[in-house]
């Protein structure tokens, strides 16, 4: 049954992506765009730091130095991945207020496309991990974590579709790649259940990492996307979205969280 749940976490924000590219006009998605990067931010933040981490340390007989080492290996490791363009967050593109220049989505989507693709099936694959060790630990923690990564993962691709629809592909050609690279992050669930699954010893040190992924990309990533000087109004959105994101974060562990 815990194999059953990590397929339909992993499967579900890829599919989600795909949908709601292909339902609504790139004006449309690059409005949306903004308001999932806040809300993004807030649920990333609140799993991350209120239920991920707590669950790592309150597994018994762990050192808390150990864990924090790892939380910082976590950080270094994933922001080299970034640096080595292996770990994309594609919510930048032509037009979405950042001053991009004009040709940025062609160097963002790269040769045939293979930029995005690569680096959004690692990205994908390393969340998939993040998700199977979460339903392993506990399937609560599993839900909340699915959501984290569905969250972050709507915005993500929707963003890579942009890019790619302004690079010149077609609109089938674009959410094919969004869906292949999508499905790594179901091989990397499955992956990490039959894998991760034998080694429970380590699940403490594996929730650390995924609450690194998680708070990575959101004060590496998303952050900055809303630090800008904005009118009252949009900075209130901000807030707002930010709010939602936390809100839906407790909200879904309450039902569930046994603690």
């Amino acid at each position: 049954m815990t194999l059953t749940y990590i397929v339909l976490a992993t499967f579900l924000g890829g599919a989600l992506s795909v949908l709601i590219a292909a339902s609504l006009t790139l004006a449309v998605l690059s409005r949306l765009v903004k308001h999932l990067v806040s809300l993004s931010a807030g649920v990333l933040l609140g799993t991350a730091l209120l239920h991920v981490l707590p669950e790592a340390f309150e597994e018994g007989g762990v050192d808390a130095h150990t864990l924090f080492l790892t939380l910082l290996g976590g950080l270094m490791f994933f922001f080299l991945l970034e640096k080595a363009e292996l770990y994309r967050h594609g919510h930048h593109h032509e037009e979405d207020g950042h001053h991009h220049h004009h040709g940025f989505d062609h160097e963002q989507a790269g040769r045939g496309g293979w930029s995005v693709l690569v680096g959004d099936s690692i990205h994908n694959f390393c969340d998939g991990l993040i998700i199977a060790a979460a339903f392993l630990t506990d399937v609560s923690l599993g839900v909340v974590t699915s959501l984290a990564v569905i969250a972050h993962e709507i915005p993500q691709e929707v963003g890579d579709y942009i890019v790619l629809l302004n690079a010149g592909f077609s609109r089938a050609r674009a959410l094919l790649y969004n869906a292949l690279s999508g499905l790594a992050s179901v091989v990397g669930g499955v992956l990490g259940y039959l894998l991760v699954g034998k080694f429970e010893e380590f699940f403490p040190y594996l929730l650390v990492v995924a609450s690194s992924s998680f708070i990575y990309v959101a004060v590496a990533d998303l952050i900055p996307q809303l630090q800008r000087r904005l009118s009252l109004k949009e900075t209130f959105a901000q807030l707002f979205w930010l709010g939602i994101g936390l809100m839906v974060v407790i909200g879904v562990m309450g039902p569930f969280h046994d603690h």
